[in-house]
């Protein structure tokens, strides 16, 4: 009898997580812990200066072989979307300020090529890592997976897939997962992803939809605590890892699993049909995207068009600030891709807490990014980047329903300002002969306490209100959602919160334009009939979201959404009114 075999059995733990990718999964588990390679420094001979130039550009040729190696594997794998991933690993790889200032800074110190391309590299997984925005803060990662690849180039070896092939089937359990580990994750063996870091739009999390198996992410600690001879169950709905679940536990489990898979199904089965309440009202529900090719997600979703497209992929993505010639090709191939439904492009929300890296000498490093220098703050103080964004917008126009949309906007002044650059534009591209919708309809984020106390007069200023609750929410209650210690206070039902809205839509009515929520708050089906029955009149979320959106209008009353925001109007408990809020999904959930 082995020593294992000796000890008692390992009672039950219930941990939280962060869902990631839903299912529920139990089996046996592989721990796989990730660690930096050691990088050594030491001085270069001058006879070798040459040579180590040399060497660190056939690391980069080298490490381009292998990442488009895994490109090729994954599109057979998984597909071509999941194979774009790889995209800004090729990206990293021919970024001339990343090559440039390892260069540099080898022949300002002339220590060993390896040394200079870490720190370097460091720094700009550092700038990623600042990020508020949780899937540009994922892209650092991108960065750090390179790097290793390089690193590993360099040294003389490879970064290791050890997940490639798994012994049997089991849970994976990891401190991280890099992309390139998570790209080739064993798609037989795998039957979940666990691990102590990471969020909702990690590479490994990803994938992991990708495969149809459960992912929690955010278990701080959980590889710390397991044993080899661990089971563990997954429960990616809820967020919860159990390890060594009991048997009254498992079969549990296997009734919500059944549960589950038949709500789905149902859920997917209504998505089809159209978003019109049970009194006869179409409520449109529209995609938030970041990417041109997700135009298949929002498709497959029967989303009525985006309501968000997020610009920033693109000059994150890019070596150098994007052309308006390859700008205007992203935007109008989405529009051609969706027409006729409408796309709604906002334009760059960067600088304070989302720098780019290759761009750092535009951004300075301030105490505050959350209140900084960001967004329209950056793009009017750099007419030239605003510019070339604005004629691609517009020149996109000729090609589709497109709609233009200004993030972190304090006021009405502030409108003004861009739609004066705006103006500007429309007047070159008509002396150039250049097509473009005379008519663009043009919108204001109301992100900022000022913009919403001021919304009368903003309104006066543009076509249509999208209400970006996260940054909203996170200003009007002085809460850092990504502040561990206080995030608990961020409540989208807190009454200051419920009012604001109110009277966010109540002037934008008033003024007869259109108020959308692209925020959180709008993916939740928790909170979908409350923003309707405040007055909202669109919904955009991400792709994935739709369902569950679409399921709860198609159950419900308008006229029964509005008593139920009345009613939370007039309660001044934050946690009642989201009680509240809860029970009325719930019950159209159950429909």
């Amino acid at each position: 009898m082995s020593a294992d075999e000796n000890q008692p059995p390992r009672p039950e733990l219930v941990l939280p997580g962060i869902s990631a990718s839903q299912g529920i999964a139990y089996g046996p588990i592989f721990v796989y812990l990730q660690s930096d390679l050691e990088v050594p420094e030491y001085q270069v001979e001058k006879p070798k200066w040459s040579a180590e130039v040399t060497r660190f550009e056939q690391a980069l040729l080298a490490t381009r072989q292998q990442v488009q190696k895994i490109m090729a594997e994954v599109e057979k794998n998984l597909g071509e979307e999941e194979a774009r991933i790889f995209d800004a690993h090729l990206l990293v790889l021919e970024d001339q300020a990343l090559i440039s200032e390892t260069i540099r800074d080898f022949e300002k110190t002339r220590l060993n090529i390896e040394s200079c391309f870490d720190r370097v590299a460091r720094r700009y997984i550092s700038a990623f890592e600042e990020i508020d925005d949780e899937y540009l803060r994922e892209r650092g990662g991108d960065i750090r997976d390179v790097a290793q690849r390089v690193l590993g180039n360099l040294l003389g070896g490879h970064a290791g897939q050890r997940l490639t092939k798994l012994a049997e089937k089991r849970i994976v359990v990891a401190n991280d997962i890099s992309p390139s580990d998570a790209a080739g994750l064993d798609r037989s063996s795998a039957l979940g992803v666990v691990t102590d870091s990471g969020s909702k739009t990690s590479h490994a999390v990803i994938v992991a939809r990708s495969m149809k198996i459960p992912a929690v992410v955010g278990l701080r600690d959980l590889t710390a605590k397991v044993q080899a001879t661990d089971t563990l169950l997954i429960d990616g709905y809820e967020g919860v890892v159990i390890l060594n679940p009991t048997e009254s536990t498992l079969f549990r489990y296997g009734q919500i699993q059944r549960q589950k898979r038949s709500h789905e199904q149902k859920l997917l089965d209504a998505n089809r049909l159209p978003a019109v309440t049970l009194d006869g009202v179409e409520l449109p529900l529209r995609a938030n995207i970041e990417k041109v090719d997700e135009s298949a997600l929002v498709k497959d979703y029967h989303a009525a068009g985006v309501g968000l497209f997020r610009t920033e992929f693109l000059y994150l993505a890019a070596t150098s600030m994007p052309t308006e010639e390859e700008q205007y090709d992203s935007y109008r191939r989405l529009a051609e891709a969706l027409a006729p439904a409408p796309v709604t492009i906002r334009t760059l929300d960067l600088g304070g807490d989302k720098p780019i890296a290759s761009q750092a000498h535009l951004f300075p490093k301030e105490n505050n990014p959350f209140l900084g220098y960001r967004a329209i703050r950056f793009c009017l103080d750099h007419p030239d980047i605003f510019k070339a964004q604005l004629r691609a917008v517009l020149r996109a126009s000729a090609h589709g329903d497109v709609r233009l949309m200004y993030p972190m906007i304090s006021g009405h002044e502030e409108m003004r300002r861009a739609n004066a650059v705006l103006a500007e534009c429309k007047a070159e591209l008509k002396a150039e002969g250049k097509a473009f919708d005379p008519k663009l309809r043009v919108g204001s984020m109301i992100e900022i306490p000022s913009a919403a106390m001021g919304a009368d007069m903003l309104a006066r200023e543009c076509d249509f209100f999208s209400i970006g609750t996260n940054d909203l929410i996170q200003y009007l209650l002085a809460i850092d959602r990504v502040n561990d210690r206080i995030a608990h206070l961020y409540e989208p039902t807190h009454p200051a919160v419920l009012r604001t809205l109110r009277h966010i839509v109540v002037e934008a009515h008033r003024a007869r334009i259109k108020v959308s929520v692209c925020g959180e708050m709008a993916g939740d089906p928790v909170f979908v009939a409350l923003l309707f029955g405040l007055g909202v009149d669109e919904l955009s979320m991400t792709p994935p979201l739709l369902p569950a959106a679409k399921y709860v209008i198609r159950n419900m009353k308008l006229t029964d959404a509005r008593k139920l925001a009345q009613q939370a109007l007039a309660m001044d408990s934050a946690k009642a009114i989201q009680a509240l809020c809860a029970e009325f999904a719930e019950e159209r959930l159950k429909a």
